[in-house]
């Protein structure tokens, strides 16, 4: 079973009553989901997934004191840790009275606060540019599977929308990381015999280009062994997961060079013809380098524009 359908069904047969029952005081401003760290929280858990930190078990978030005190907090705290120990055949983690790490009671504004900087999701452009995307991902993943105050919705809400000119910044950096590695370097490398420089430059162009397929589906890459499955889940571009496997995996003899660089190639064109078709621009000459400023030249804030594309 999934994680997440084992913890919406603990929630609809142990939760929801818990709360309604006994705290129907403050059931209409409270919010209940999955989500955070975990392949369960994708939806991407397997068999082998259970081995650790697997359990029926959910999210309760709250809004600040003003609304819930602390004294009931510690109440509902109290509460969540005396639910069922086991369900549907699997066991819950010994956890403290005040919640697990990844389960239990929460507030809404400090859990987002430690996990991007921002109570409410609003961030700066500062903090949209160096939050990495796994941690953006993590805190929008899952299922809210309660939340009559839109009391994370929003919040959620508000992380997903990534502003324009952020996701032009990020754009153009991935672009720019395509054309040095998969344009430029791999093949200087390979004419120098260097195949370990090679292939890692082939790892960092594969990297860039799926990070770049995320951005054009407007979705944050997931930690690093969630990407391909994640990538595989993508209305656009999906199929060039089998691509980016092959291009890391495989070796760099004669024959696999040829093959490697017809299939940066490809993926080169793909990429930029999914740019055009979006109007974000227009790529000229099969030059990566370029979109990637051209790219960048569309920003409106001057800030955010005038910052080194390297860097992102």
């Amino acid at each position: 079973m999934k994680g997440l359908e084992l913890a919406k069904l603990y929630f609809d047969e142990f939760g929801r009553r818990m709360i309604e029952e006994e705290f129907p005081e403050i059931a209409g401003c409270t919010a209940v989901a999955l989500t955070g760290s975990g392949s369960e929280c994708y939806g991407y858990d397997d068999d082998i997934s259970t081995d650790h930190d697997f359990e029926p078990g959910f999210c309760i978030f709250l809004p600040g004191e003003d609304k819930v005190d602390q004294k009931t907090e510690f109440r509902l705290e109290r509460a969540y840790s005396n639910l069922p120990k086991e369900f549907m055949g699997y066991k819950r983690r010994t956890i403290s009275p005040v919640g697990g790490a990844r389960h239990g009671v929460f507030r809404a504004s400090e859990y987002y606060e430690a996990r991007v900087g921002a109570p409410d999701g609003i961030l700066s452009d500062d903090q949209w540019l160096s939050i990495p995307d796994h941690i953006l991902a993590e805190a929008v993943n899952g299922e809210v599977f309660r939340d009559d105050s839109g009391l994370i919705t929003s919040i959620r809400e508000n992380l997903l929308n990534m502003p324009r000119d952020i996701f032009l910044k990020k754009l153009s950096g991935c672009i720019l990381t395509m054309a040095q590695t998969g344009q430029y370097n791999y093949e200087r490398c390979l004419k120098r015999d260097d195949l370990g420089a090679a292939q890692l430059t082939v790892i960092e162009f594969a990297s860039a280009a799926m990070r770049t397929v995320f951005l054009l589906n407007r979705s944050y890459m997931p930690y690093y062994k969630l990407k391909f499955k994640a990538l595989k889940s993508l209305k656009k571009m999906s199929g060039l997961a089998g691509v980016f496997e092959y291009l890391i995996s495989c070796g760099n003899g004669k024959t696999e060079r040829e093959e490697k660089l017809a299939a940066i190639r490809m993926v080169s064109d793909l990429v930029a013809e999914e740019i055009g078709s979006q109007g974000i621009a227009l790529i000229r000459d099969g030059n990566l380098e370029k979109l990637a400023y051209d790219i960048n030249d569309t920003i409106d804030n001057n800030n955010v524009r005038n910052l080194s594309v390297t860097q992102f």
